[in-house]
């Protein structure tokens, strides 16, 4: 037979637990996913991009990709931001939209490879991995040669 202070300690146990979570689900509402932030942007206009050649005079976000990371070109500070692929779409959501007025649309480059072929393999690798989830964004891709 179980007695009434067991009893209560179990019903004190669980009540306890109840209110821990249901005070975490509240407490933290999650923020919306960088695809959905990044589809306010209106979808690009490529009348507005198509006949930019020389690329200093590009305005929506640059990127560069590296063997390990993608550097984000930021011509205001003449700095690369560098990202791991996973950190792209959440940083570039993060942007203004005074810095997307093309629209949804990246210009990106390769980095050309100076050292082994396995380090040219790694740059088309990390490319693909690029595009894709930038296509999975709708952002459409103007690829430029590397300088």
């Amino acid at each position: 037979m179980i007695g009434k202070s067991s009893l209560l300690c179990a019903c004190c146990v669980l009540l306890g637990w109840a209110l821990v979570g249901c005070s975490e689900r509240q407490d933290t509402p999650k923020a919306p996913a960088p695809e959905l932030v990044l589809q306010a942007i209106p979808a690009a206009n490529p009348a507005q991009y198509e006949r930019i050649h020389d690329m200093k005079s590009w305005r929506n976000p640059y990127l560069i990709v590296r063997a390990d990371k993608v550097a984000l070109f930021d011509a205001a500070d003449n700095a690369e931001i560098l990202l791991k692929p996973e950190e792209l779409l959440p940083t570039l959501a993060a942007l203004p939209s005074s810095n997307w007025p093309y629209g949804r649309v990246v210009a990106a480059t390769e980095d050309r490879p100076r050292g082994s072929e396995q380090e040219a393999v790694e740059v088309r690798r990390i490319k693909g991995i690029v595009g894709g989830m930038l296509q999975g964004a709708q952002i459409a891709i103007k690829w430029v040669p590397s300088a």
